[in-house]
């Protein structure tokens, strides 16, 4: 929310007049969140035994309200089994480099949190990036290392040795710039002392971590597995991100937490399998940041038998399980797409390989002229169409053109709407088809017909959301 002077001509006068710009993409200052968002929050929880969490206010942001938390802190009460997926981007940021760094030393074992700030996002910093993220680190690992009472002096343990480090470290923000570190490291000792398990203190952890975002995105579930069906497990994610999304590996940052008894060597293809599926099929805008990552810790403290392979009862369990929530955790990033005015499911069937239809589904969401239609809501099949023959690295035969199908699917269980049959246009009822596109919601199903040997059975699916005109508002003026 802004206010400028705009000059008119009147009569042969330039006058100044004022006109106050409201932003309807963005939480206003006061941190209210939009009613049409409030529904993606929630009022309760349950969360993973022996996770704590809090966030609090520390000023990174030059601009934020003193209410408003910018550091988060998570941590488990007991060494956890971790893993994590990070950006490709060649100019990784500092936290970034530091985390794979402590993950790869402790070899997955011995995490015991994740310090996050938001406002500034350490990237392309250099040395002293670097140093401040090791800092970041190190002062958490003070807290854990101090004797019950003791309060670890601001910046205690800031050497850049992360041979022993037991905490992860994300930021998120402006790239470019260095972060102001001693309000960080000051502050780390308050944070940790202030952490607890209750709703509020997720949800405070989950604001503190937020930039462009409308709303906190925070989700928790409770299972059970097979061979354990009288012991109930939780899993709870946070995660972050309105724009600057299209992945490669991870997107935005992300957390995710149980208590499940996991041990790294299961994690690291759990998470790689669920983040293909989820994190990794979403898109806003098709850039991928400096800083995306998403990390996985299990505390094991539900107790019951180590899961230690996927292909057992228990493991496709809890692949299922962890690939529907992180599916459910990044559509809310969509849901908050910057400027975004839909939310869009491509789903790509009788592909010859999930690759292919990954790829498909891909490039379709990340076209701007797809993207631009379905703001203007216009039934332009074509653009969709053009996007499928224009996927590279698709296997041969993987997209005949008599073969291909194109339809609008209605969110409210209504006949399809097809749109191209086998390689012929249909007649399309333009009406049906702006009514179709006038609703929030929408899927947009795309059926190779089995490719050139019409065996094929794979699909997937991708998530993403419309370009308007406030996305360019929004980030041309991202810093000014």
């Amino acid at each position: 929310m802004g206010s400028g002077p705009m000059l008119v001509r009147a009569k042969g006068r330039i006058e100044p007049i004022l006109t106050k710009y409201v932003r309807s993409y963005s939480a206003p200052v006061t941190d209210a969140i939009p009613v049409s968002k409030r529904k993606f929050v929630p009022t309760s929880g349950t969360y993973p035994k022996g996770f704590l969490a809090v966030g609090i206010h520390v000023g990174v942001k030059a601009t934020t309200k003193k209410q408003t938390p910018d550091l988060a802190l998570l941590a488990s009460e007991k060494p956890c089994s971790a893993t994590a997926v990070f950006t490709k981007n060649k100019f990784q940021a500092a936290p970034v480099s530091v985390s794979r760094q402590v993950l790869e030393r402790q070899l997955g074992e011995g995490i015991r949190a994740i310090i996050v700030n938001s406002g500034c996002a350490n990237a392309v910093t250099g040395k002293g990036g670097l140093d401040d993220a090791s800092s970041m680190a190190r002062a958490v690992d003070a807290c854990f290392k101090a004797s019950p009472g003791d309060t670890p002096a601001a910046g205690q343990g800031q050497s850049s040795n992360m041979d022993t480090s037991s905490t992860l470290v994300m930021s998120t923000g402006v790239i470019g710039q260095r972060l102001p570190i001693s309000k960080i490291l000051s502050a780390i000792p308050t944070a940790y002392s202030a952490l607890s398990a209750t709703h509020d203190h997720w949800l405070s952890a989950a604001k503190a971590i937020c930039t462009t975002d409308t709303f906190p995105k925070l989700l928790s579930r409770t299972f059970t597995l097979p061979s354990s069906p009288g012991t109930t497990y939780s899993l709870a994610g946070m995660t972050k991100g309105a724009g600057m999304i299209h992945p490669n590996m991870a997107t935005l940052l992300g957390m995710l937490f149980t208590d499940a008894p996991i041990p790294t060597t299961t994690l690291q293809p759990l998470l790689k399998h669920a983040v293909d599926r989820s994190f990794n099929a979403i898109s806003v805008d098709g850039d991928t940041s400096t800083n995306d990552t998403l990390a996985f810790l299990a505390n094991g403290a539900a107790g019951g038998n180590p899961i230690t392979s996927l292909t057992s009862e228990d493991g496709q369990a809890i692949t299922e399980i962890v690939t529907t929530f992180t599916q459910q955790l990044s559509q809310l990033v969509i849901r908050d797409g910057e400027g975004a005015t839909k939310f869009v499911r491509v789903r790509v069937t009788h592909s010859p390989s999930f690759a292919d239809a990954q790829k498909i589904a891909s490039t379709i969401a990340r076209s701007p002229l797809v993207k631009t239609a379905l703001y203007g809501k216009d039934a332009n099949w074509g653009r969709i169409l053009c996007a499928v023959g224009y996927t590279e690295g698709l296997s041969p035969g993987a997209v005949v053109p008599e073969k291909t199908s194109v339809s609008f699917v209605p969110t409210d269980g209504s006949e399809v709407l097809q749109l191209l049959v086998r390689g012929e246009p249909e007649d399309i009822d333009e009406q049906r088809a702006a009514k179709i596109l006038e609703v929030e919601d929408l899927e947009i199903l795309v059926d190779l017909g089995g490719g050139k040997d019409g065996t094929g059975t794979e699909e997937a699916s991708y998530w993403f959301c419309d370009f308007s005109h406030e996305y360019v508002t929004i980030n041309g003026d991202y810093r000014t």
